[in-house]
């Protein structure tokens, strides 16, 4: 089980990252921002958290490495207890 924090965190860190594009890096400001809502049902975070890493990972100037990592957030997010 995976906690929302470990989500929101790593999500941090990667949206700092000096090769992350700015528009990317402004979807992951908006996914952090929904993730902490705590007046959003956690559920309704989780798929709308869901919803933006799909659409940050299909950004064709997203690096590999980069993408890969979404992917593995993503995962993670399933993993969250709703």
């Amino acid at each position: 089980m995976t906690d929302i924090q470990e989500v929101v965190a790593r999500v941090e860190d990667l949206k700092d990252m000096q090769s992350m594009p700015s528009n990317v890096q402004e979807t992951l400001e908006i996914f952090i921002e929904e993730l902490s809502d705590p007046d959003t049902e956690l559920s309704v975070r989780v798929n709308t958290g869901a919803s933006l890493l799909d659409q940050v990972s299909s950004d064709p100037n997203l690096p590999q490495h980069i993408r890969t990592e979404i992917w593995n957030i993503a995962s993670q997010l399933e993993s969250v207890e709703k």
